[in-house]
């Protein structure tokens, strides 16, 4: 086990889980991610025909989607591997495929990335895990 600076374990022991546990662990963060993928290669993607409404509704989207990537990246975490803390091992990896999709989106006719996107994106992770957080905690 190793041993952060601290003397807190930082990885617990590595659980057992066979092939068919890490596909149902992870197959919902590999369908999400895909789908916000195609959702990116989108050219001039428009939800509603108001400029201003539609910005706001593209923007909550934003951090819907990435809340829900982090919430399955914690799920799948959390079941297969030994991560003690699955919640910021989780909104690593979504703010990390986040800076991705806005490199994917730079290279899409019509679209172009933005750094306040990533920001955008993290937040809407970082809320959804601490609100699973809470509610948790409060179920023990």
């Amino acid at each position: 086990m190793d041993k952060g600076s601290s003397g807190g374990a930082l990885m617990a022991e590595p659980r057992r889980v066979g092939a068919r546990g890490l596909l149902v662990a992870w197959l919902p963060v590999i369908a999400w991610a895909a789908l916000i993928f195609v959702l990116s290669a989108q050219p001039d993607l428009r939800f509603v025909p108001d400029a201003g409404t539609d910005f706001v509704v593209r923007k909550l989207g934003h951090m819907g989607v990435f809340g829900i990537l982090a919430l399955s990246i914690r799920r799948a975490m959390a079941r297969s591997t030994p991560v003690r803390r699955p919640g910021v091992a989780a909104m690593l990896l979504a703010v990390l495929y986040a800076a991705t999709d806005e490199i994917h989106q730079g290279q899409v006719v019509g679209r172009h990335a933005a750094l306040t996107d990533v920001g955008i994106d993290a937040t809407g992770a970082l809320i959804a895990l601490v609100l699973a957080g809470v509610l948790l905690s409060r179920r023990r």
